[in-house]
């Protein structure tokens, strides 16, 4: 992989580094990733500079990169608020990834230096109204670019998570018969019914319409998976793609639609972990929120 010249600009050096992601096949979602916290750097870099362009060479100073960390590490970098305040300092995994991205692009151009990040942590627990506050944000703020029916579905997993502490791919197989949305709204998990809140059941309300509206297109029974593929897989061995419905959503498909969706709301990765911080008893009311 060759060198980048020290005179190239940050700009096309980053263009570059993500066109030679692309071309190794990283993911889309990485590919994002790096890129933000790169462009981020580099804003940071022409601030302090007070110019408009800066060069890979100026960019990768050691003394750049420790200001660029500490500012982003005490939240000084961020551009959206978060559900701890928008002084709030970064979180352990976001400054993780940070390091990694940078890590990335400094071997990219060709530069020794690297710097080390600490082990993946666990994910931030929410409280109840934090958790709620997402999920509401999700079910009525999707992306421009999500599809409205991928947020849907993202919230819903999510609050299921929140109400029952259980993971995703405990979740992942799920029914609809194990739903019941009316009072006493509860879901059948293996060990017994657990109970659900009115905002878990607005938001699975609002997904079990998208759902039926996929539904639709298969003109047959319903195989009634609770989570659904939103749009046709990619066709297979010479044969037309599935239609979304026949088969349930793939666990790694709800994670990485909430890696994706999350992070855009939030500006920071947040695991499906998160969620769990505080659900609600089986013998009891839910917890208050703030």
């Amino acid at each position: 992989m060759p060198a980048v010249h020290s005179r190239t600009r940050a700009g096309e050096a980053l263009d570059a580094f993500i066109s030679h992601l692309a071309s190794r096949h990283f993911a889309e979602v990485t590919q994002r990733i790096r890129r933000h916290f790169i462009e981020e750097f580099i804003e940071h870099a022409r601030l302090a500079a007070g110019t408009a362009r800066i060069t890979v060479g100026e960019l990768l100073d050691p003394a750049r990169v420790d200001a660029w960390l500490a500012d982003a590490a005490a939240g000084k970098t961020r551009t959206r608020n978060t559900l701890h305040g928008p002084e709030a300092a970064a979180g352990i995994n976001s400054m993780r990834v940070r390091i990694d991205s940078y890590n990335a692009f400094a071997e990219f151009a060709g530069l020794p230096d690297r710097r080390d990040s600490q082990p993946p942590a666990d994910a931030d627990q929410l409280t109840l109204a934090q958790a709620d506050r997402l999920l509401r944000d999700l079910a009525a703020r999707r992306p421009a670019y999500a599809n409205a029916a991928t947020a849907l579905r993202t919230a819903a997993v999510g609050a299921l998570v929140a109400d029952t502490g259980r993971s995703v791919p405990d979740l992942a197989g799920l029914k609809i018969t194990a739903l019941q949305l009316d009072d006493p709204a509860q879901i059948e998990l293996a060990g017994g019914p657990h109970p659900l809140r009115g905002t878990t059941v607005l938001i699975l309300t609002r997904w079990l319409s998208a759902r039926a509206e996929i539904i639709a297109e298969l003109e047959g029974s319903d195989p009634g998976h609770l989570w659904i593929p939103v749009k046709p897989g990619r066709p297979r061995g010479g044969r037309p793609p599935v239609k979304p419905g026949l088969t349930p959503a793939a666990v790694r498909t709800l994670h990485a639609a909430h890696r994706r969706l999350v992070s855009h709301v939030l500006g920071t990765p947040l695991r499906p972990g998160a969620l769990r911080g505080n659900p609600i008893d089986i013998a009891g009311d839910s917890p208050q929120t703030e």
